[in-house]
């Protein structure tokens, strides 16, 4: 079973993964993450640090979700284990989208092309959702800088595409407010999954 946890920057997914780790333990569940530390990944947090061209960006963050599938995802699941991935597809659906919006006439068309045919569409995805002054408070008291992702206006349109995501696909989504508690958030989610697994 593949689970994704996703959201715009400042969201809290990492607090959450972390939470999950240790609640979950008993279910001994893959952690992972994108992008991965493999050396695609390594190359991925390279591009966007350099603010390379946004197809080439897009392409490299594919080809690191490609390696993710081949080297973690696929033989996990093939060994009936429950994956908890922080980030998966959607959040290139929800950032490319928006970086290349001025560059290709469809992106999320585009996009969609190329990952047509061989990614592993997650079971459930937890949406974790914020206004986004909010996200960028907690990203400047976190950071001495951030990311060209992180600026307002991107988070708005980044999280805008979440949110009509999981309209499209309400069975899979849960939203959830991460202005909440952590705690309350990480009780909350762990135990949904702990349901989810059982059907």
């Amino acid at each position: 079973m593949l689970i994704t946890i996703e959201g715009i920057d400042g969201t809290g997914k990492s607090t959450l993964i972390r939470n999950l780790s240790e609640t979950l333990r008993d279910l001994k569940p893959v952690i992972t993450r994108e992008p991965t530390s493999t050396w695609i990944g390594k190359q991925v947090r390279r591009g966007i640090a350099e603010e390379i061209d946004p197809v080439a960006e897009a392409l490299l963050f594919t080809a690191d979700h490609a390696a993710h599938i081949r080297e973690v995802i696929r033989p996990a699941l093939s060994e009936g284990k429950l994956v908890i991935s922080d980030r998966y597809s959607d959040s290139r659906f929800a950032y490319q989208s928006v970086t290349l919006n001025a560059i290709l006439p469809d992106a999320r068309g585009w996009l969609d092309a190329i990952h047509r045919g061989w990614t592993i569409v997650p079971d459930r995805t937890y949406l974790l959702t914020i206004p986004v002054d909010n996200a960028m408070k907690r990203l400047s008291d976190d950071r001495d800088d951030t990311e060209h992702f992180e600026k307002a206006d991107i988070l708005s349109r980044v999280q805008k595409n979440y949110l009509m995501a999981a309209e499209r696909d309400p069975e899979r989504f849960v939203i959830i407010d991460a202005m909440l508690e952590k705690e309350k958030i990480g009780s909350f989610v762990a135990e949904s999954i702990r349901q989810f697994v059982k059907q």
